[in-house]
């Protein structure tokens, strides 16, 4: 399964309102887990089986809530069966299809 997802906490009294502090503790989370991820500007994307991704959004979600009085999780998941690799799979799908239809 591929799960993409957004963790970040509110109520930081920060007066810039940055929560990159909380989003790195996330990330380093899911980089240390040695599942297949990857980090965009907007989400973080994980592959595995659905106990280990979990486990995984579980803790980063559990970290951020140290830098906040509340957080925010936003998630998809895309759950696919018998499927492996679709971190890069699906994008270089795509990336064939846009290259032969030029």
């Amino acid at each position: 399964m591929l799960v993409a997802f957004s963790v970040a906490p509110s109520g930081t009294g920060r007066k810039d309102a940055s929560v990159h502090d909380a989003v790195a503790a996330a990330v380093r989370i899911v980089r240390e887990s040695g599942l297949p991820n990857r980090t965009t500007s907007m989400f973080t994307e994980i592959e595995g089986e659905w106990d280990e991704v979990f486990a995984v959004v579980k803790e980063a979600t559990e970290v951020v809530a140290d830098y906040g009085s509340r957080v925010s999780l936003v998630l998809k998941a895309d759950i696919r069966p018998g499927w492996t690799n679709e971190l890069e799979g699906k994008v270089d799908r795509l990336e064939a299809v846009i290259e032969n239809d030029g």
